[in-house]
C-alpha cells in the first residue's frame, strides 16, 4: 500500500531526542512529520529502571524545555497534568528518577499522532527528490509506502559487547542493559562478576549489596586505577555548550579523537553520591568484622572470557599497572562496556546519498546533516566523532532538534544559542593569536 502523502519529514527511531524533535515539530502548522519506531512503546533502557536511580542531568533536559519552555510537552506540564507538581516542588531536587522520566516520555509519545510504534523501517529509496521509506506495520501485519523530502536518523545506539563473547554465553554473560531481567537468578547464584568503571556497573553493584546473602561472592573489576567520579563541577558542565560544540567541530579529526579521550574521563565516571554510597554501604555491612565476600579491583583489564562448565566462567585479566596476569572465577559475568552507534541496514538503499569520511564514519555537517549535496538527512546522536561526546547528552537534545527544525523550515522557528559560556575554548582567528598582551614589553 503507498500512502501519497509527501511529508516535510519522517524520523527512523523514537528515542529522547527524536521524541524531542516530534514534540518539538507538533506546533508547526507548515510540517508535516511522522516518526516509526519498530518496539511496541517507548520504553528507556528498561533492564536499569531501578527505583531510587535518577537522571544525571536536571529535569530541564526534557524533549523540549530548553528549546521551547512554553511547549505543552514539558515535564512540569506532565507533572502538572499528573497532580504530582506539588510533591516535586517540595521535594526540592532537580535530579528526577529515571523510571519517572520513562513515564513522562511514554505521556508524551502517547499524545502525539506522529508517532507510530510497532512499525519497522526496512527499505529506504530516492527518486526525484522524495525519500520512499517502506514500512513493516508490525502488529498490522502490512507493509506501507511513505514519502518524505528529508529524514533524521535517531535509531540510537546499541549495547556493546567484547568480540570474544559469544551468543552461546548470553544466559549467563549479559550486558548491564538486561541487568533486571536476570537480577533474580543473579541473588540466587554463587557469585557474580561485574566488569566496567562506569555508572551502569556502579548501579549493578550497589543494587546487588542491598539483597545480597552471606554466601554470594560479588566482584567487581574496572580498567582504570580507581572508580572516579563523574566530573560537574559547573565551569566543566559549560562544555554541553553551543560554543564548545562549535570549538569542537572545527578542530582536525586526530585533535578530536584526542580531545574525546580526555571526555571519556570527565563524563563516563560515576555519579559522585553513589561512588559513597557504595562505600557507606560495604561500612556497614562489615560491622562486627564480618566477611563481605566482596571484592573491587580496579587496574584490571579483562583480556577474555571462557566457559569452564555449564554454570561456571574463567576470566582472565591483565593488572594494567604491575603488567601481571590472573584470573577469577564466575558463574555469572555482568558487562557494562558501554553503547555503540550501529548503521542501520536500510541506509544501503540511499548510500550514494550520504557523504562519509575516509574511514567510513559519517561525515557530519555542523547542522547535522550528513546529505552529500544538501541538508536532506540528519542524525541524532551518531556524530560524537564531529560534534563532541555531549551528543548523548540529554542537555543537548532540545538545541540540537531546534538545529534541525531551523534547517527543515529555512527560517528561525526556535532561537538556537551561539554563546553561553562565561570561558573562551580556542581564539578567533590567526591575528588574535598573535597579538600582543595587555602589560608585556616589546
Amino acid at each position: 500500500m503507498k500512502n501519497n502523502k509527501i511529508h516535510s519529514v519522517i524520523g527512523i527511531g523514537i528515542g529522547p531526542f527524536n521524541l524531542g524533535l516530534a514534540a518539538l515539530l507538533s506546533p508547526i502548522e507548515d510540517v508535516s512529520a511522522v516518526f516509526f519506531d519498530q518496539v511496541d512503546e517507548f520504553d528507556w533502557h528498561p533492564g536499569l529502571m531501578l527505583d531510587y536511580v535518577t537522571l544525571q542531568t536536571p529535569f530541564l533536559c526534557d524533549c523540549v524545555s530548553m528549546a521551547d519552555p512554553t511547549n505543552p510537552y514539558s515535564f512540569l506540564n506532565f507533572l502538572k497534568q499528573s497532580g504530582r507538581l506539588y510533591k516535586f516542588f517540595i521535594r526540592e531536587n532537580f535530579y528526577i528518577l529515571r523510571k519517572e522520566y520513562n513515564l513522562y516520555c511514554k505521556w508524551v509519545s502517547k499524545q502525539l499522532p506522529s508517532c507510530k510504534f510497532s512499525h519497522r523501517v526496512s527499505s529506504l529509496q530516492y527518486n526525484d527528490g522524495i525519500y520512499e521509506v517502506t514500512v513493516e506495520d508490525i502488529k498490522g501485519n502490512k507493509t506501507d509506502v511513505y514519502y518524505a523530502k528529508k529524514l533524521v536518523l535517531g535509531t540510537g545506539t546499541k549495547p556493546s559487547l567484547p568480540d570474544f563473547i559469544s551468543n552461546e554465553m548470553k544466559d549467563y554473560v549479559f550486558h548491564t542493559s538486561n541487568y533486571l531481567s536476570k537480577k533474580e537468578e543473579l541473588l540466587n547464584s554463587k557469585s557474580v562478576t561485574i566488569i566496567g568503571s562506569g555508572q551502569s556497573s556502579a548501579e549493578v553493584f550497589y543494587d546487588l549489596l542491598q539483597e545480597k546473602r552471606e554466601d554470594l561472592r560479588i566482584e567487581w573489576y574496572t580498567r582504570p586505577d580507581r572508580l572516579f567520579p563523574m566530573e560537574y563541577s559547573k565551569l566543566t558542565l559549560e562544555l554541553t555548550s553551543p560554543d564548545f560544540v562549535d570549538y569542537f567541530f572545527n578542530m582536525p579529526s586526530e585533535k578530536r579523537k584526542k580531545m574525546l579521550s580526555n571526555q571519556f574521563a570527565q563524563f563516563k565516571g560515576i555519579n559522585y553520591d553513589l561512588i559513597n554510597e557504595i562505600y557507606d554501604t560495604l561500612y556497614r555491612m562489615s560491622v562486627g568484622d564480618k566477611k563481605i565476600n566482596v571484592k573491587i579491583q580496579p587496574n584490571s583489564e579483562l583480556n577474555y572470557i571462557e566457559k569452564k562448565d555449564k554454570r561456571n566462567y574463567k576470566l582472565q585479566f591483565t593488572h594494567v599497572e604491575q603488567n601481571k596476569k590472573f584470573e577469577s572465577t564466575s558463574e555469572f559475568v555482568v558487562l557494562g562496556t558501554g553503547y555503540k552507534y550501529v548503521e542501520p541496514n536500510f541506509l544501503q538503499g540511499i548510500k550514494e546519498r550520504i557523504s562519509r569520511k575516509n574511514n567510513g564514519q559519517f561525515d557530519v555537517k555542523r547542522n547535522y546533516s550528513i546529505g552529500t549535496d544538501a541538508n536532506d538527512i540528519f542524525v541524532q546522536n551518531a556524530e560524537i566523532h564531529t560534534h563532541s561526546l555531549i551528543s548523548t547528552d540529554l542537555g543537548m537534545g532540545a538545541y540540537r532538534n531546534s538545529y534541525i527544525i531551523n534547517q527543515i523550515t529555512g527560517r528561525e522557528v526556535y532561537k538556537v544559542e551561539k554563546r553561553i559560556a562565561f570561558q573562551d575554548f580556542g581564539v578567533e582567528n590567526s591575528e588574535k593569536q598573535t597579538e600582543k598582551p595587555l602589560g608585556v614589553l616589546a
